[in-house]
């Protein structure tokens, strides 16, 4: 699937894609838990276009600008008006 054609609410997305950009990681509390987890944002890029990545934990070690990826299952939110696409716990990320 291009990246392109990603919109709010889709699932079982299946992307290829490249990092040309990792956010420094960040800390976050869950709402529902009182646990705090890694978070960082990466934007990925494909001939189409590009989106934002968020990625999790062990996750973000895993992940270098300029590495090629594939995520699988993956789903897509908005957050603060923009569209992200997110791993979760069904999707799997595979660094090629």
């Amino acid at each position: 699937m291009n990246i392109e054609d990603l919109r709010n609410g889709m699932k079982q997305v299946d992307v290829e894609a490249k990092v040309i950009e990792k956010a420094p990681t960040r800390e976050v509390t869950s709402r529902y838990k009182n646990e705090t987890y890694n978070v960082a944002t990466a934007i990925i890029s494909d001939d189409s276009g590009q989106i934002k990545l968020t990625l999790w934990n062990e996750d973000i070690e895993r992940v270098h600008e300029n590495d090629s990826v594939k995520i699988e299952n993956g789903y897509i939110t908005s957050f603060r008006g923009e569209i992200q696409l997110n791993i979760g716990r069904n999707g799997k990320l595979t660094v090629l």
